[in-house]
């Protein structure tokens, strides 16, 4: 590997001047510590999609980013400051300027890309199985032919402190650990790929997921507005580009409160708290409630008549599953892990925030909140094995390193940025479309995601400020699945499909 290159100091005259002893041997210079390269290893694979056979080569290591130093009005050089892994899956004998290429990354802060690479987009993933049907250890991994790779180039992201990434020796990763240095440090290395890989041409895609939306809307306009790169399109999964519309921990803030309640509603729906009744049935009554009478509710405080709250509390604990003594002592205000923990206390269950399909036995019957999220615990243990194996057994990377799958060494996260705002990044999403009025944006839901709601995400994106035509560009797809919908495999296959389209319609050439 190159990595594995060493830096030997030049030899250094001196001049002691004619006092000195001859046999006094001259003081060696101070020497830096040498400076880092990239560490990326090479391997060829090929991928069966159809009767199509796929030759592509894989890149896998870790790549050096530099910062310009500028200090006084002098240059001060261009500095290691991090070492970011990565890995990309480039296609074989393709043409470049047709052949468009996905830079994706998960979300956290803190976590790494494994969940994209190995559980929808990359060209082998790992079977994990689903609600009631999980695998036992040690699991296994095969081919994707549902791959992105069948339509686009891939480049998956790890941002600092996640996956393999670090600061450089004596470097001081907390920089990166804040809204601001993550867009850049990311955009950095996707402006390092596309230079040295010539892909200048190509067209390009952002994917990402949860809080990676939040990047993934303000790298889009980043990217744009510094080096110049437009995209042709955006993916979000699982999205929240406006925290606020999901922050419980502002006791003031009624807003999420209604929000969310079409996200209970589904998963009352199924855990069986709504009889025969369709999910579509349901979520339509949900979201009228919380569109209109359910924030006017919360509006009124202690104005409420008494019949007027009495109402609310019945509707309430009919779409959420809950009983109406629970929802009266928590004021009309259900707070989501609270939730989680009350829908099935009764069967001493907790159900899963990420994907509210899992449950799993409460560590204690009375807690306010559950210990640990099901949905969570259900996956870690198979995508970390996969990727283990994987990046060393098949991709040919050895590294003594721990990836960190999800990173709690980013914590406290900064959003300096947004101080006495809130989190929102809808006005960079905004800029970006204006700015580039090709830029099209593909978002992903899951009905029984208890992480980024699905009701949420859609009021964000309702009060967008763009012109008609721009709001044309978006388009959305939903799944009767989970934060991560393609842990559902009919889910998988649909989103799979899903992306593979839209790649396609927004390149503009064909693939």
């Amino acid at each position: 590997m190159s990595g594995d290159a060493t830096a030997t100091a030049p030899p250094v005259e001196t001049d002691e001047g004619p006092s000195a002893p001859a046999d006094v041997p001259a003081t060696p210079a101070k020497s830096d510590k040498p400076e880092p390269v990239d560490e990326l290893v090479t391997t060829h694979h090929v991928l069966k999609v159809g009767r199509r056979r796929l030759a592509y080569t894989a890149t896998t290591g870790r790549v050096v980013l530099r910062e310009e130093e500028h200090k006084d009005g002098t240059f001060g050089g261009h500095k290691a400051r991090a070492e970011l892994s990565m890995t990309s899956y480039v296609l074989d004998d393709a043409d470049a300027r047709t052949r468009p290429v996905t830079f994706a990354f998960n979300g956290g802060p803190g976590s790494s890309s494994v969940w994209l690479h190995l559980g929808l987009l990359g060209p082998r993933r790992v079977v994990s199985g689903d609600v009631g049907a999980l695998e036992p250890p040690p699991y296994a991994l095969v081919d994707n032919p549902e791959s992105l790779l069948a339509v686009s180039d891939l480049v998956f992201i790890d941002p600092m402190s996640t996956g393999y990434s670090r600061a450089v020796e004596g470097g001081k990763p907390g920089e990166y650990h804040g809204y601001q240095k993550d867009i850049e440090s990311v955009g950095e290395l996707i402006r390092l790929w596309t230079s040295r890989n010539g892909r200048w041409m190509s067209p390009k895609f952002v994917a990402g997921e949860s809080y990676g939306t939040l990047r993934g809307a303000a790298l889009a306009e980043h990217l744009q507005s510094r080096y110049g790169m437009y995209l042709n399109g955006l993916i979000l999964i699982s999205s929240v580009l406006d925290l606020s519309s999901v922050d419980f921990e502002n006791q003031r803030n009624d807003r999420a409160h209604a929000l969310y309640l079409p996200t209970y509603a589904a998963v009352a729906h199924y855990h069986g708290k709504h009889g025969r009744r369709s999910l579509r049935t349901v979520l339509d009554e949900a979201e009228a409630y919380a569109a209109r009478d359910y924030p006017w509710v919360l509006s009124r405080g202690n104005r409420l008549t008494r019949a007027e709250r009495a109402e609310a509390v019945a509707t309430l604990a009919r779409l959420s599953g809950l009983t109406e003594d629970y929802v009266d002592r928590v004021d009309l205000r259900i707070e989501h892990w609270r939730y989680f923990t009350e829908l099935l206390r009764d069967q001493r269950l907790s159900v899963g925030r990420l994907d509210s399909r899992f449950t799993g036995p409460a560590a204690a019957a009375f807690a306010e909140n559950m210990d640990a999220d099901p949905s969570h615990d259900a996956i870690t243990g198979p995508y970390a094995a996969a990727w283990n194996h994987y990046v060393r057994d098949e991709l040919g990377y050895g590294s003594d390193l721990h990836y960190e799958q999800i990173s709690r060494l980013v914590h406290p996260w900064s959003f300096k940025d947004f101080e006495g705002r809130p989190i929102d990044v809808s006005p960079k999403l905004e800029r970006a479309m204006r700015q580039n009025p090709h830029l099209r944006v593909h978002i992903a839901y899951g009905y029984y995601d208890g992480a980024t709601p699905h009701f949420a995400a859609e009021d964000v994106v309702a009060h967008l400020q763009l012109p008609d035509g721009l709001v044309a560009n978006i388009e959305h797809a939903y799944y009767e699945a989970g934060h991560m919908m393609y842990v559902h495999e009919p889910s998988r296959l649909r989103q799979s499909k899903d992306l593979s389209e839209f790649v396609v319609r927004s390149s503009g050439r064909d693939t």
